[in-house]
């Protein structure tokens, strides 16, 4: 067995981005260690929060939920704030992560890889996926932490961009959606960018159609940001495993088309 580090942004990042290839491998027996960057302070503030409680608080809470739906064994927090979207005003805090020295924040993640033993690391691809921040210091940090422990195999998490595109015509022409809902996965992302990544570009197809009710079963312990009506849970069962049962990776200097396979593999 093998042991698996995710590095993830934000709380909840963690189900959205890789919650399948995380409960396919606890089922599997291997060991699963959560690094999450940043505490999400800039999150959605759900309503009722009790006094005293804060929104750190309340999402530390939702992401140790998380984490035993999924399987995983050990959660370690990198402490950095939150560094709101590109264009917000948190971008300028000392303390955002977007703001971190790379090789501190690599050295951290370094130090839990070269604890854990970890044989696979997943970060996020160039732009995070969609141009956040700290999704990009994600990669940056992935990237330098793989340097300093180079025995791990870097994958980075990513979105099929066509696959997107063919959803959402599909929709459309099912009558799911009307032509001027849903968005273009081409136009520009919170850094400019198009969303995701062609599909051209992506090495690795993981097949977790299996674990996609607990994939959505670990979003719903996050429920100050993921709501019942909310995109990823309005969705019937058969629409969210059609649509979130595969996750993509990019393996970092590999020439290899697509395929499908397994990050252990």
């Amino acid at each position: 067995m093998g042991t698996l580090v995710c590095f993830h942004a934000h709380p909840d990042d963690e189900c959205i981005g890789t919650g399948g290839t995380i409960a396919r491998a606890a089922q599997e027996g291997h060991r699963v260690v959560l690094v999450v960057a940043t505490n999400g302070d800039h999150g959605e503030i759900p309503d009722g929060m009790a006094n005293g409680v804060s929104l750190v608080d309340v999402r530390r809470e939702e992401t140790m939920k998380s984490a035993a739906t999924l399987g995983i064994q050990r959660v370690v927090w990198l402490g950095y704030e939150d560094s709101g979207m590109t264009g917000w005003e948190q971008n300028k805090n000392p303390g955002a992560f977007c703001n971190a020295d790379v090789h501190t924040a690599a050295s951290a993640l370094a130090e839990v890889l070269r604890e854990e033993n970890a044989d696979v690391l997943t970060a996020y691809d160039w732009h995070g996926g969609y141009g956040h921040p700290d999704h990009i210091m994600v990669h940056k940090v992935g990237h330098a932490a793989a340097v300093l422990v180079p025995e791990v195999r870097l994958l980075e998490g990513t979105m099929n961009r066509d696959l997107i595109r063919r959803n959402i015509q599909m929709a459309r022409d099912a009558g799911f959606l009307k032509e001027e809902e849903g968005f273009n996965p081409d136009g520009p992302a919170d850094d400019g960018n198009p969303f995701g990544t062609p599909e051209a570009e992506i090495n690795l197809r993981v097949d977790v159609t299996d674990f996609s009710a607990r994939k959505r079963d670990a979003m719903r312990c996050h429920t100050s940001q993921l709501q019942e009506n909310s995109f990823f849970l309005a969705m019937d069962d058969g629409a969210f495993a059609m649509m979130f049962g595969v996750e993509w990776f990019i393996e970092p200097g590999s020439t290899e088309p697509l395929r499908d396979g397994w990050i252990f593999a």
